[in-house]
């Protein structure tokens, strides 16, 4: 029987390529994905299945994680990679409101619904890999995108907390940063292909060695919070 991995965002960028380098690895793929005409030719094109997928509505996700549990019983590995960024050129006084509720919406609040309603079927050995950001670092914040920033910040302390509560699951949960990345939202100037990209989350969701839990990755190495 294959291992069954869900991958959030998954109809293009970095959460495409994850989802091809775990189908490479003998995972059966489910993409979640919110356009259904993107994610219908995604799973197309990596023999996935395409799973509609909100992580900003919380209906979405119980309907999501109702099919995974009735067709498949069981889920190996969660990619939380959905994400925003919509301040990118704004300050930390130039207070949008809605753009920091929209962006906390998805970027964290959309990772803890996942977690929350798919982790009850995880079993031990499964993992959870968060992608996060450097932005969200808080031994180098700076003021870039502070929506952005913070958002990614909670979502590493959401990792933390997450790690220890399942630690005696035998469920690793990691937070990863995969870098500047040539996608959408990285532009074309990135420095990062996004099979670079992708190398680290799929590392953590398959060679990682099963006792790291609750830690911070770029480029296969722990960085600092």
């Amino acid at each position: 029987m294959k291992p069954v991995a869900l991958i959030t965002g998954a109809n293009r960028g970095i959460g495409f390529e994850i989802a091809r380098q775990l189908g490479s690895k003998g995972f059966e793929i489910l993409l979640g994905a919110r356009d259904a005409e993107e994610g219908q030719a995604a799973a197309e094109r990596l023999g996935g299945t395409w799973l509609p997928l909100d992580v900003g509505e919380a209906e979405s996700v119980r309907e999501a994680a109702d099919w995974t549990r009735s067709e498949h019983g069981r889920l190996d590995v969660l990619i939380n990679n959905a994400g925003i960024l919509l301040d990118e050129a704004s300050g930390v006084l130039d207070f949008d409101e809605a753009a920091v509720l929209a962006t906390l919406q998805v970027n964290l609040l959309g990772a803890w619904r996942m977690a929350s309603a798919f982790a009850p079927f995880m079993e031990r050995g499964g993992r959870i890999v968060n992608l996060s950001s450097g932005a969200g670092q808080l031994s180098r914040m700076g003021t870039w995108a502070p929506a952005y920033s913070v958002s990614k910040a909670a979502l590493n302390a959401h990792t933390l907390q997450l790690a220890q509560a399942l630690e005696s699951r035998g469920i690793a949960v990691n937070a990863v940063c995969p870098g500047w990345v040539r996608t959408r939202m990285g532009g074309s100037g990135a420095r990062k292909s996004v099979e670079d990209g992708a190398d680290t989350p799929v590392w953590l969701a398959t060679e990682a060695p099963a006792s790291l839990t609750g830690r911070f990755f770029r480029d296969r190495r722990e960085i600092p919070w």
